[in-house]
């Protein structure tokens, strides 16, 4: 009800600085009114933990924790926040958010704009939200792609104490050279590595906290089996199915359709669920997916639970539908 009201306002405004304001909103929320509590659904069991639903917050929204409060009354089952980087960075020159309102989509190429990971950490320490936290890194964009490894292991060092998950980001498309991370022979290297660090973290804090995946929605078949296998060798924990995509065929002739970026929203949803179902014929049950990428309602949720992913994330169908989506959402994947 609120949202509907706001709407017209928050769409009078540039899509980034709508979403500041927004963020604003919600951190002040967060600060003044009782902790938000997730919408009631039966719990269920992926990576480990105990999840009280299955419909999720995306990275993105929240890079640097500021929201958290405000965002865990909107009943998410989980919040995931970032993408960090080890050091501040700007990200690209604004603008660099668009609305495509016909189609329900977004296109951004912020950048992995954020305040470090050192700034993150002290808004998740004094947030009050006590549910499951997921941590999204990635790299520096001035980090050469062969040094990528550094960054990703200098995150997971500082975040793993506070996260309930780590998501590793090797899949946005405005970082340069980012996806090549997803190649054969590069996630095998970054993967081995990460592994390796988790091990080493759980023994010093007596505590395992899983790592997943975030890819996008831009590969072939042999590239997805490829992908799969990289993922059970190293036992990664899930995979998060996918981050924007960089096609623009669904958005051709619209303003801003050609926009440099990743483009998210509706156009995006069949692709990614595309993803998710041939990941879950690939991977058969060994790791979990998690579902992200264009839903807009109950059915698009319950499609990609259908499509073989045990939790679902939003993003851009809250912007476009407020917050009444995600009880839309859990009920439509309680079953």
């Amino acid at each position: 009800m609120l949202y509907d009201i706001a709407r017209p306002l928050l769409f009078s405004l540039d899509a980034e600085t709508a979403h500041e304001l927004t963020l604003h909103a919600l951190a002040l929320a967060g600060r003044l009114l009782p902790p938000g509590k997730p919408e009631a659904a039966p719990t269920v069991e992926v990576m480990g933990l105990r999840f009280p639903n299955r419909i999720g917050l995306a990275a993105g929204l929240d890079k640097n924790g500021e929201a958290i409060d405000g965002l865990a009354r909107m009943g998410f089952g989980f919040i995931e926040i970032g993408t960090i980087t080890p050091r501040a960075q700007p990200g690209n020159p604004r603008p660099r958010m668009f609305r495509l309102p016909e189609a329900h989509a977004i296109i951004n190429r912020m950048g992995f704009n954020n305040h470090g990971v050192d700034a993150l950490l002290a808004h998740v320490g004094a947030a009050k939200y006590r549910g499951i936290l997921g941590i999204n890194i990635g790299k520096n964009a001035d980090t050469p792609i062969e040094r990528a490894a550094d960054d990703y292991l200098a995150c997971l060092d500082k975040v793993y104490a506070q996260a309930s998950y780590v998501t590793v980001n090797i899949s946005s498309p405005n970082t340069k050279n980012l996806r090549q991370l997803q190649g054969e022979s590069e996630l095998d290297d970054l993967l081995g590595r990460l592994k390796a660090a988790q091990a080493r973290l759980a023994d010093t804090h007596g505590r395992y906290v899983p790592l997943t995946l975030k890819i996008a929605p831009d590969l072939d078949d042999a590239q997805i089996v490829n992908i799969a296998d990289t993922l059970r060798r190293h036992r990664i924990d899930a995979v998060i199915a996918t981050n924007t995509t960089i096609a623009r065929d669904k958005v051709q002739g619209l303003p801003h359709g050609n926009e440099p970026g990743g483009l998210s929203g509706a156009p995006v949803f069949d692709a990614s669920t595309a993803v998710v179902r041939r990941l879950a014929g690939a991977l058969a049950g060994e790791l979990p997916i998690i579902a992200a990428g264009g839903v807009l309602d109950g059915s698009g949720a319950r499609a990609k639970i259908d499509a073989g992913a045990a939790l679902v994330q939003l993003y851009s169908g809250l912007i476009y539908r407020g917050p009444a989506l995600v009880r839309e959402c859990v009920r439509a994947t309680a079953a």
